[in-house]
């Protein structure tokens, strides 16, 4: 079963890219994240956890999120405790969809180098590239893999959370961010 799951994510990326050769060129400047772009749609900041207002748990697995959609109110710090139950690496990564795009060809990038593959992340050949993959907003992880993240959200952006790898986002692996105006909130 797992080497048919390995075949079909590798199918999907091989399909992903020969219908859009676009994205088989993706450049990279350096670092692995958004970059001086990240700001330029306000999406909200790195929070403190000093500052979280609440948790939540966010399950992925093979091309979704659970929960698919989430609420926030403007202003508010979240923990997200972030966990891949899949068999594939996925990505946890909040921004719009302008800034999933970009970085879908760094993901590409990363592929092609070797440094993704279906189930695994090879981080030695993810330094010695330059491709940390270290934004504040986004995660990588591996098969049963947990990580968090604290956000605070704080502007009018829409927002989504996408799993850029290669194929992931188009066979539906994304997710809403609907942010509020809160009462005494930013």
């Amino acid at each position: 079963m797992k080497k048919w799951t390995v075949r079909a994510a590798a199918l999907a990326a091989i399909i992903t890219l020969s219908q859009n050769p676009a994205l088989a060129g993706g450049s990279h400047s350096g670092g692995h994240g958004h970059g001086d772009d990240h700001h330029a749609a306000d999406i909200g900041r790195p929070g403190k956890a000093g500052d979280v207002d609440r948790v939540i748990k966010v399950k992925m697995g093979e091309m979704f999120f659970d929960p698919g959609t989430i609420e926030v109110t403007r202003g508010e710090t979240i923990r997200f405790v972030i966990t891949n139950a899949g068999e594939f690496v996925h990505e946890f990564n909040i921004g719009t969809a302008e800034m999933h795009k970009a970085h879908a060809g760094e993901m590409i990038e990363m592929m092609e180098k070797g440094i993704l593959q279906a189930d695994r992340i090879d981080h030695d050949r993810m330094m010695k590239s330059g491709m940390a993959h270290d934004d504040a907003g986004s995660v990588l992880l591996e098969p049963g893999q947990s990580a968090e993240i604290i956000w605070t959200f704080s502007g009018d952006a829409d927002l989504e959370l996408s799993c850029n790898l290669p194929g992931h986002r188009e066979s539906g692996m994304r997710g809403t961010v609907k942010a509020h105006r809160g009462v005494g909130k930013s």
